[in-house]
């Protein structure tokens, strides 16, 4: 028995645009833990003592020996087979968007190509001086005082995240909004869509006239709002969604 209805394949194969939503449940198919999760990665620090930016400017050091610890993690992180399944949807489409609330940068990696990264991407580094990226030499060794600093003017430097309190990367949720609104098919995979604005993304798509489908483990907080519900892991699902829409297309 299939896990998607017949009428999301059939959208998907004759569609030209399409957009993806993609939060935490999909990275944690890799093995990358949620902060919002037993055993995550909150649960021994408060995200309040780590990700916002006065807790970084009150204790630099911890903030950063943070995420050194998660980048070394990620080190052994590979993406998964929803992951590649996306990658292999972007061939099929004249416009294809994955927007994503994830900053471990596993879309790419996976051979992604078109991304929004709402929250930012952990594996960036920048000044908070003078706003200049980062680079590897300056994270090879902390300064005197136990920080990491910028070698052009000695400001602090912090991953390139979105912390508590601030506001999305400039024109990212911009371009997110016209890429749901001009998709005829939107699907919202690993989202328990409680963060917003990104969870009014596959709203705004439902509403400006897209089939819209979830793909999560456990139905969302928008679920009732949308076309179709498919209850599974990401990995397993968007393989077997790809090989769908390749046959159907080729009918």
């Amino acid at each position: 028995m299939s896990l998607f209805s017949p009428q999301l394949v059939f959208h998907l194969a004759k569609a030209r645009r399409v957009a993806v939503l993609t939060g935490a449940g999909m990275s944690a198919e890799s093995g990358v833990a949620t902060f919002r999760d037993a055993g995550g990665l909150w649960e021994k620090l408060k995200p309040e003592e780590l990700a916002n930016f006065e807790a970084f400017m009150s204790n630099p050091e911890i903030v950063q020996m943070w995420y050194a610890h998660r980048r070394e993690v990620l080190n052994d992180v590979v993406p998964n087979p929803a992951h590649i399944a996306l990658a292999g949807f972007e061939d099929l489409f004249d416009e294809f968007t994955v927007i994503t609330q994830n900053v471990d940068g596993l879309h790419r990696r996976a051979g992604s190509r078109n991304i929004i990264e709402l929250h930012g991407n952990i594996l960036r580094n920048y000044c908070v001086a003078c706003r200049q990226p980062a680079v590897d030499h300056e994270l090879d060794r902390p300064a005197p005082d136990g920080v990491y600093r910028c070698a052009k003017c000695s400001g602090l430097i912090r991953p390139d995240v979105v912390w508590f309190g601030e506001m999305l990367p400039e024109g990212a949720i911009e371009r997110a909004d016209s890429a749901a609104r001009t998709a005829e098919v939107f699907l919202s995979v690993g989202t328990s869509a409680v963060v917003y604005p990104a969870a009014s993304i596959p709203i705004t798509a439902r509403i400006t006239g897209a089939y819209v489908a979830e793909i999560n483990v456990e139905k969302s907080a928008i679920g009732d709002d949308l076309d179709e519900v498919i209850l599974g892991p990401a990995g397993v699902v968007l393989p077997q969604l790809l090989e769908a829409v390749v046959t159907r297309r080729a009918q």
